[in-house]
C-alpha cells in the first residue's frame, strides 16, 4: 500500500516538473513575443507621428497657396 502511494506521489511529482518546464517555455515564448509586439507598437507609432506630421505640412502649404490666390 505504502509503495503504491510512493509511486502514485512520484508519478504526480514528475507531473507537476513537466508542467512547470511547459509553463517556462511558453513564459519565454510569450516575453519574445511581447518585446517584438512592444517594438513594432514603437515604430508604428513613429510612422504614424511621420505621417502626420507630413500631412500637416502639406496643409500648410495648401493654405498658403490659397490664400496667394
Amino acid at each position: 500500500m505504502a509503495n503504491f502511494d510512493l509511486e502514485r506521489l512520484e508519478t504526480q511529482v514528475e507531473e507537476l516538473i513537466e508542467g512547470c518546464r511547459h509553463l517556462r517555455e511558453e513564459n519565454h515564448s510569450l516575453r519574445l513575443r511581447q518585446d517584438a509586439l512592444v517594438a513594432e507598437r514603437a515604430e508604428l507609432i513613429e510612422k504614424t507621428e511621420q505621417a502626420r506630421a507630413r500631412v500637416e505640412a502639406m496643409l500648410e502649404r495648401l493654405k498658403t497657396m490659397e490664400e496667394q490666390l
